[in-house]
């Protein structure tokens, strides 16, 4: 029974904001902001995370984890960077035990040239090792495997801001150079990008709005386009290229996409010291590293996680999980989908095992890991790369199986495909082949967002360059 017919006699806004009181009034995008505590710190603050099979390298795969959100591109002249402090993972499960087998840890320096001057560059920027450049950030990559630590590169550099056509003339060009390739044909990057991420945010916060359904809305006002709230908006990009034979626990590639080595466990992790001192005018660290942030899915810490339990689930590892299943059983966002969109067919408030699968153990025949329930991005690397004139932003939702939740490519409209797999309108292909529910018209819900601002790059690492900060039409 939904919640609108549980408390029927209520008032219309009573009804609404009652509703709405579960929605994390944190939550910004992706993961943008998206725990209390996290959300007090942008640079261990992991926004997106991206996996999917490289369309241009089809024997690699390409990881892509987006950190600090929703950067101002004319926020100087501190401009937004990594954490000195933070420990940055990438993490890779291979044998269905949510447990690392393959880590990728980024750890980042500072430097400044000139401390005597408030200037960010005192030049124009030509290369990344110009001397007009004053405050740079360079880091080392490491892969960590059976207990043993191998450093794969050191010193590289990360690109500057886009700051505008004076500083950074040639920009496009100037952060190609900042791709670098490492030991066993292995790529890299580390800097800031366009925000890939595409949503509505303006009116999924005004009280759970989707500007193409309004007039379905507990609170009507007249249909709109969507808009993207994160047009514009840059962020600080890691991203890294493998070969999959690195990845896979046999050290081969798959021998088809039924072969159970095919499944790669993808999820992403920042950590910081538990000590913090300032001392003087630094702020030194010490003791252990605790994990502060951590993405597998898209959407989970806000739409899934219950307001008093998103800290504790950025603090835990994926193999622990099970301990929050009710609310992919039991969404209380389809509660709330079923009572501020009245017109609509009821979503199953109970018994998800659907999204159990999708979310937390894979779906199998595409990409199941086991019984262990959690929390990654579940990758089967054996699925064929789709050509670009099939590739659909509804992905397996349109029989398109390269993409979400088989892994997670740039393109894909996750925020579009969880809201229909919420309201229990999975589309005519999921409800033949697997039963799915597919309710109308539910199955066409979305934020009227369908794609990025602007198009992804060709190659690695396939984000955008960043906006400019002098060219910014945020305030305009």
């Amino acid at each position: 029974m939904s919640l609108k017919r549980t408390i029927g006699g209520m008032a219309a806004a009573s009804l609404l904001a009652l509703a709405l009181a579960a929605i994390p009034q944190a939550s910004r995008a992706s993961s943008h902001r998206e725990a209390p505590l996290i959300s007090n710190d942008p640079a261990a603050d992991s926004t997106d995370l991206y996996a999917f099979v490289s369309p241009d390298r089809t024997d690699t795969v390409t990881i892509i984890a987006n950190y600090v959100p929703l950067i101002e591109p004319n926020g100087g002249p501190n401009f937004a960077s990594f954490g000195d402090d933070v420990l940055y993972e990438l993490h890779v499960d291979n044998s269905g035990d949510a447990r690392p087998d393959v880590t990728y840890q980024f750890r980042f320096q500072t430097h400044v040239r000139n401390g005597g001057t408030w200037l960010y560059n005192t030049g124009p920027i030509e290369s990344l090792d110009d001397p007009d450049w004053n405050t740079r950030q360079t880091y080392t990559v490491t892969r960590v495997q059976g207990g043993r630590r191998t450093v794969l590169g050191s010193g590289l550099p990360v690109p500057p801001p886009n700051i505008g056509p004076r500083s950074t003339p040639g920009y496009h060009g100037l952060a190609a150079q900042a791709v670098r390739d490492l030991p066993g044909g292995i790529k890299v990057f580390a800097g800031p990008r366009d925000d890939p991420f595409f949503v509505d945010l303006g009116s999924v916060f005004d009280l759970g709005g989707l500007r193409p359904f309004n007039e379905a809305h507990l609170l009507k006002i007249g249909a709109e386009k969507g808009v993207d709230g994160v047009s514009r908006y840059n962020t600080m990009a890691i991203a890294i290229q493998v070969p999959i034979a690195q990845l896979t626990r046999t050290g081969a590639m798959p021998k088809g996409a039924d072969d159970p080595t095919a499944v790669l466990g993808i999820y992403t992790s920042a950590s910081r010291q538990t000590t913090r001192v300032i001392r003087g005018r630094s702020v030194v660290g010490s003791g252990p590293f605790v994990q502060v942030s951590r993405l597998g899915n898209p959407l989970v810490n806000e739409v899934v996680i219950p307001l008093a339990e998103k800290d504790y689930w950025n603090m835990q590892p994926p193999w622990r999980d099970s301990q929050f299943a009710k609310y992919y059983t039991d969404p209380s966002l389809a509660a709330i989908v079923n009572l501020v969109y009245p017109p609509l067919p009821d979503a199953p408030t109970t018994g998800r095992a659907d999204l159990v699968a999708v979310l937390l153990t894979g779906v199998p025949t595409l990409n199941y890991t086991g019984a262990v329930q959690a929390d990654m991005l579940r990758l089967n690397v054996a699925v064929p790369v789709t050509p670009p004139d099939k590739v659909s932003r509804l992905a397996v939702l349109e029989g398109d199986f390269g993409g979400f939740p088989n892994g997670r490519r740039l393109a894909d409209d996750v925020t579009d495909i969880e809201l229909r797999a919420v309201a229990g309108g999975y589309g005519p292909l999921l409800e033949q082949a697997l039963k799915l529910p597919n309710l109308s018209p539910n199955n066409a819900v979305g934020d009227g967002v369908d794609a990025n601002e602007v198009p992804f790059l060709a190659s690695f690492p396939y984000l955008a360059s960043p906006w400019s900060g002098y060219e910014s039409v945020l305030h305009r």
